[in-house]
């Protein structure tokens, strides 16, 4: 794992999907241990992601916890983030690069190897790859690609793979022994009754890995 990409834990605040005050809903879960929130809001005004993403860079300033801001580098920039998440309808990696520079820390979306591939070239930092198992915030992108697809990009590619779609407490050994670094969820820490003890139980089984 590189030196910018030190986590395996890679929690998603979707705007959409987050019912709760989403800071206060973040500030559990880093109770419990995360060390990484990307903030998501693609249906969301930018003011609005631009007032959140200022509130989650108050708290995980002062907790030492990565913020990346999904899609928008200039809210992204304007922040301070410390880094962006970027989807295949993005800005291309190389000129979120030029924007940023090279203290950015820059994650890319991908579902085949040559998105993987490409994101690479690009110049990403790490990628996540899904959905590997069924999820229904990942309907979008078709039916789930599966363990063996996860594993042949892992060994195709040098960059970090977080693993994501349908992720479960149980199914993590399953995507590190196909060679993710790390996962990426939503639900299995925001969907439960204590994103504190929800992360604390991710963090557990990817240590045990």
């Amino acid at each position: 794992m590189s030196n910018k990409v030190d986590f395996n834990l890679y929690l998603i605040a979707d705007m959409e999907q987050v019912k709760k005050d989403i800071v206060s809903s973040v500030k559990r879960a880093i109770d419990g241990g995360v060390k990484a929130i990307q903030l998501r809001g693609k249906n969301r005004p930018p003011k609005d992601l631009l007032k959140t993403g200022e509130r989650l860079r108050l708290l995980t300033s002062k907790e030492s916890v990565k913020l990346f801001i999904n899609d928008r580098i200039d809210i992204a920039i304007a922040i301070e983030a410390d880094g962006i998440h970027l989807g295949q309808n993005s800005i291309p990696v190389r000129l979120a690069r030029k924007i940023s520079g090279r203290s950015f820390i820059i994650g890319v979306s991908t579902h085949s190897l040559k998105e993987a591939r490409d994101a690479e070239d690009g110049g990403a930092d790490f990628i996540t790859f899904g959905p590997i198992f069924e999820t229904e915030s990942k309907l979008v992108y078709g039916p789930p690609i599966g363990l063996n697809r996860l594993a042949k990009v892992t060994r195709q590619v040098n960059v970090p793979v977080f693993a994501i779609g349908g992720i479960k407490v149980d199914r993590i050994r399953d995507v590190i022994e196909k060679g993710a670094c790390g996962v990426a969820v939503i639900s299995a820490i925001f969907g439960t009754k204590s994103a504190c003890s929800a992360s604390v139980d991710m963090l557990e089984a990817l240590r045990a890995r």
